[in-house]
């Protein structure tokens, strides 16, 4: 077995962080005669299906062999943030991570390239819109963020977002919770190209975007094979560069004494909203950022003490509503109605500020991107590999028989060679649909109305109400408004575009 190809990323789009024991020895610790169907029987309701979830795969639906040897699923899952600690024979819960690790990777996973298009979603909804939506928003995804949490710590068979849809819609449900996650990493994968060939064209246009994106394959190809090891640690990177970014932001705006682009000298702003198109638009540029649901289930389940997930969620979701609100006011303020849908460009462009320090960050976001995208797209090449019998794992067990299935027939060589083919295929489609679609903003836009508020917020609201049975006023009141809201933002996403 490939070590490239045997486990899937810790992150869907923002890497977790780790601590404590190394991967290595977190495998160890699970028994090698230990049945994840065993110790975990919900995971077997649909054994033909292979699950993985965002984040942040965990693969529910898979059991270990009977060979003691662990499956491409089972290494995925031992890596994942939700089994650092794997439930024992007794039940009993064991996470590692403490509170402020926790607090530290949650906020990690919610603050992203979202952030550049604050300004622009309030330019769209106006002060007193743009201000309600993103506070609603920020509590509204901490609320369904602690129910997913509560409903793990109260049924330790869950081990991830997919575990709990399979519980509250059954199995079948895998098939659309999978489809969400596809759409979702590959609208992130065609961002990720965007932003940066839009950042390099901002600092070095000789050359269109177009030209640039075609060019980035000769980097992204190669880095599709690369170990997820050597991937990982772009973590760091891409959390440093985005704060670095709202530093400078800051720091331009104090720094430069007239307008545009300047806080002592506001551009003209509108306290009312836009079109009803740009409105629609905000609705999924200020969800965008708070999207982080798939992998926030396996940080509550990696924590020594879940009881403080609460105080957590309330600190992290307030922090990065904060953060977004803070750029959104002083990107607004700058650049009023001129700013543009990456607030990095609008810096580049005008003249007054430091040269130096904004090149340094424009040139971390071309690098960040392409940096992240192979491990971005990690789950999404595990995924298509099961659909089309390329995982190479041979291990899984039938339900009930201990019979192992081979989940392919394929040949070593021609599965290679099939599993080449498709990790080629996937950044050669991110850059077509990428040049197809320039606009950030329309996918930003994309993936908040439509990824962020099914799996955010109405995807958790309807399973807590199967789940519960019943539908108090306040949930029924969220799943009406972000239904109508996610229809009027994908629709407006693509109307504009």
């Amino acid at each position: 077995m490939d070590q490239e190809n045997s486990a899937g990323p810790s992150a869907w789009t923002i890497p977790v962080a780790r601590f404590g024991r190394s991967d290595k020895d977190k495998i160890r610790a699970i028994p090698s005669h230990t049945n994840l169907g065993e110790t975990c029987p919900l995971l077997n309701e649909s054994p033909s299906t292979t699950n993985y979830t965002q984040g942040h795969p965990d693969a529910p639906g898979l059991v270990s062999s009977k060979s003691g040897q662990f499956t491409t699923e089972e290494l995925l899952l031992s890596r994942s943030a939700s089994s650092i600690h794997q439930t024992n024979a007794q039940g009993a819960h064991g996470g590692q991570s403490t509170y402020g690790q926790t607090l530290f990777n949650c906020i990690a996973v919610l603050l992203g390239i979202g952030m550049l298009s604050e300004p622009l979603a309030f330019s769209y909804a106006g002060w007193f819109l743009g201000t309600l939506l993103l506070a609603v928003f920020g509590y509204v995804t901490c609320y369904t963020a602690k129910f997913l949490a509560h409903e793990m710590s109260e049924d330790l068979r869950l081990r991830s977002y997919a575990d709990i849809s399979r519980k509250a819609f059954g199995p079948k449900s895998s098939v659309l919770t999978n489809t969400l996650f596809l759409l979702e990493v590959f609208s992130l994968s065609v961002a990720l190209v965007t932003l940066s060939a839009d950042s390099l064209h901002s600092v070095w246009p000789a050359h269109s975007a177009d030209t640039y994106k075609v060019s980035f394959l000769s980097i992204l190809v190669p880095m599709a094979f690369v170990p997820l090891s050597a991937l990982s640690y772009t973590s760091l990177l891409g959390i440093f560069s985005t704060l670095l970014v709202a530093v400078v932001i800051l720091i331009d705006g104090f720094s430069k004494p007239d307008s545009p682009g300047s806080l002592w000298s506001p551009a003209p702003t509108s306290f009312t909203p836009g079109s009803l198109g740009h409105v629609g638009i905000a609705f999924g540029l200020f969800m965008a950022g708070l999207s982080g649901h798939v992998v926030i289930p396996s940080l509550a389940r990696d924590m020594v003490d879940p009881s403080q997930f609460d105080r957590m969620a309330n600190c992290a979701f307030a922090v990065t509503t904060m953060t977004y609100t803070i750029i959104g006011f002083i990107g607004y303020l700058m650049f009023g109605s001129s700013v543009s849908d990456e607030i990095s460009r609008n810096l580049l462009e005008t003249s007054g500020y430091n040269p130096t320090l904004n090149k340094l960050a424009m040139w971390l976001l071309v690098i960040t991107p392409l940096s992240k995208f192979a491990l971005s797209t990690r789950p999404l090449n595990i995924i298509l590999e099961g659909i089309f019998g390329l995982d190479p794992s041979s291990g899984l067990v039938e339900r009930g028989s201990g019979k192992s299935i081979s989940p392919t027939t394929r040949t070593r060589p021609s599965r290679k060679l099939f599993i080449a083919i498709e990790r080629i295929l996937v950044p050669v489609m991110s850059v077509t649909v990428s040049i197809l679609v320039p606009q950030f903003s329309t996918l930003m836009a994309f993936l908040g109305s439509f990824s962020a508020f099914v799996i955010c917020v109405i995807g958790p609201i309807l399973a807590k109400i199967a789940l519960k049975g019943e539908c108090c006023c306040f949930d029924g009141i969220v799943l009406a408004i972000s239904s109508v809201l996610a229809i009027w933002g994908t629709v407006s996403a693509f109307w504009i575009a």
